[in-house]
């Protein structure tokens, strides 16, 4: 995966995406992500990859100061729609984010880690640009098996090829994105665990 192939497979998925990822199975596991989320007035909230404002339909969108990001400039057309006079919308790449350390109260991270080409790099953008006291909600699929078929290695690639990624392993991801960030929940969510509501808040040294 690469920025240059996610940009046109998310370009073809931007028109059809809420139909596959915001109804069904997946709205249900997305309530189960934000709807219970403890969001407190006021709060700056950072959505990364905020795609088609899916998530932001679940949410209080009055009481914060909410900003959407994402790489795919088509579908944040799509979010514009629904949400351009509530929340700022701004096409930015989640590996490399356009903001001040720490200006975020909560980071919201939903199905991109396992999308971006660097999923480490991402964290660690999203750990730098986080309040000290803030958290990341993170809402995506991961494997937690080291042990992987040769048919799961082929569905691995095949599905890569689609702009996604279904054997990623989280703590993996974790631990190479500097150590001070730890895992307060971790629940499953959705498809027997492979989807996960995850989140993190930095360790107290």
């Amino acid at each position: 995966m690469n920025n240059k192939w996610n940009k046109i497979i998310y370009k073809l998925w931007s028109k059809i995406y809420d139909i596959f990822f915001n109804s069904g199975a997946f709205l249900k596991a997305r309530k189960k992500v934000f709807q219970d989320y403890p969001f407190k007035k006021g709060q700056k909230v950072l959505f990364v990859g905020v795609g088609t404002g899916a998530d932001l339909e679940l949410i209080n969108l009055n009481d914060l100061e909410i900003t959407g990001i994402d790489l795919s400039k088509d579908m944040l057309e799509q979010a514009k729609k629904k949400f351009s006079k509530t929340v700022i919308l701004k096409e930015m790449d989640a590996m490399n984010l356009d903001f001040s350390d720490e200006t975020f109260d909560v980071i919201v991270s939903s199905l991109i880690v396992s999308v971006v080409p660097d999923p480490v790099k991402a964290i660690k953008e999203m750990n730098r640009v986080l309040k000290s006291d803030g958290e990341i909600v993170i809402f995506d699929k991961f494997s937690e098996s080291h042990k992987t078929s040769l048919l799961k290695k082929v569905a691995r690639n095949i599905v890569r090829f689609l702009g996604t990624d279904i054997g990623l392993d989280f703590s993996d991801v974790l631990k190479k994105s500097d150590g001070n960030l730890a895992i307060i929940d971790n629940q499953p969510v959705m498809f027997k665990g492979l989807y996960r509501k995850i989140i993190l808040k930095r360790s107290v040294v």
